[in-house]
Formats: structure tokens, sequence, C-alpha cells
């Protein structure tokens, strides 16, 4: 009977690990600085490095992944174009993006900054400036 006792809990918080970490994120980020501006981008976690890319105006660059289960998952990047040397930003953090964005995190890179698609709201929103 003891053993009912910890194998049913053990096996529904199996189930809700499985249902979470089922639900897998895309994140994009677009060059949208016009002029054909390139600019290079590196992206990672903890545990992920996505490496370094260039990518040319009007392209884009983006990746799929799964929040861990302690609601800490934490993407960052690193970009640069000819009038900012480096800017770093979060492009997934499970705190801002798990309501903001749900499945998918959409980033445009522009001439006055970095504007983020709010899902709950289906709008743009200003979310980072370049530095002066």
């Amino acid at each position: 009977m003891s053993g009912a006792k910890v194998v049913l809990p053990l096996l529904a918080f199996s189930l809700c690990i499985q249902s979470f970490s089922a639900e897998e994120v895309h994140v994009s980020i677009k060059n949208r600085l016009g002029e054909g501006k390139t600019m290079s981008i590196h992206c990672q976690s903890k545990d992920n490095d996505l490496g370094n890319h260039t990518v040319a105006d009007g392209g884009k660059f983006g990746w799929d992944f799964s929040p861990n289960i302690w609601g800490t998952t934490l993407f960052y990047c690193d970009l640069a174009w000819d009038r900012v040397g480096e800017y770093h930003f979060d492009a997934y953090n499970f705190g801002r993006d798990s309501g903001r964005c749900k499945s998918q995190c959409l980033w445009l890179v522009a001439r006055e900054g970095v504007y983020g698609l709010n899902g709950e709201t289906n709008l743009w929103e200003f979310m980072y400036n370049w530095p002066s």
C-alpha cells in the first residue's frame, strides 16, 4: 500500500515535467536595419552556444528550444553593426517572456533599437535602445 503512495505522486510529477518540456519556443531575430546593412550576432544560453552569424539586411537568425522545468531559461545575444560596436540583450528570459511570447519570440533589429512582438497584444513593443 505504501508503494502506491510513492509511485502515484512520482507518476504525476513525471507527467507534469513531460508536458512542460514539450512546449517548444521559437526565437527569431530579423535584421531591419535597412540600406543593405548587415549585422553580426552571437546568441547563447548557459548550456547552448549558438555560434556567430552574419545576418544580411532583411534576413533572420532563429532557433528552437524547450524551457527548463525550473523557469530559469535565458538566451542572450550580442549583436553588432556599423553604428553599434556591440550590444547585449536578452532574446528569451523565462520570467519576462513565458507570457509575452509563449511559443515564439520575434525580434526586429532596427536603426533606432530593438523591437519585440508581444504575443498577448499582437503589438510590436520598443524593448531596447542603442547606447548613445
